[in-house]
């Protein structure tokens, strides 16, 4: 696995956000113009309203098949960060921390997440501050 950093940190998986992507965006275009050119015409309502209801269906079950997968994500490593918080402290983390910043600190290694922490609480830090303050990247290969 390459080595994670703040400027290599993102994952791209070439099939779903490129190829997937791409597919659905050239069925959609397609089923627009499929649409204007039958329009009108005997049995237009299927021949041109159902390519393009179903390119829509498509378009959200790829948004919504992320989302989710994010979300149930998301949930896992506040409860995953929340622990080892607790592990080193004693204590849960603050409740004034926002789900986006316990997702940057997950990078952090134990030695520097209980400062870190401290500092996204006093300084409002976001994200990408927190990512960008962190020293020795802990990495993350098991994300969605």
């Amino acid at each position: 696995m390459k080595q994670q950093n703040y400027s290599a940190h993102a994952r791209y998986v070439i099939g779903y956000h490129i190829i997937t992507a791409l597919l659905i965006l050239a069925i959609f275009i397609l089923s627009i113009i499929n649409f204007f050119h039958v329009a009108g015409q005997p049995g237009w309502l299927f021949t041109g309203l159902m390519p393009l209801t179903t390119s829509i269906v498509f378009i959200l079950l790829f948004y919504y098949a992320r989302a989710f997968a994010l979300k149930a994500q998301d949930r896992a490593i506040r409860a995953e960060e929340n622990f080892r918080y607790f592990i080193l402290t004693g204590k849960q983390f603050d409740k004034s921390l926002r789900m986006s910043q316990i997702i940057a600190l997950r990078f952090a290694p134990d030695e520097e997440i209980v400062k870190l922490a401290d500092r996204a609480i006093k300084e409002n830090l976001s994200s990408k501050d927190i990512k960008k303050a962190i020293v020795n990247w802990r990495p993350d290969h098991h994300r969605a």
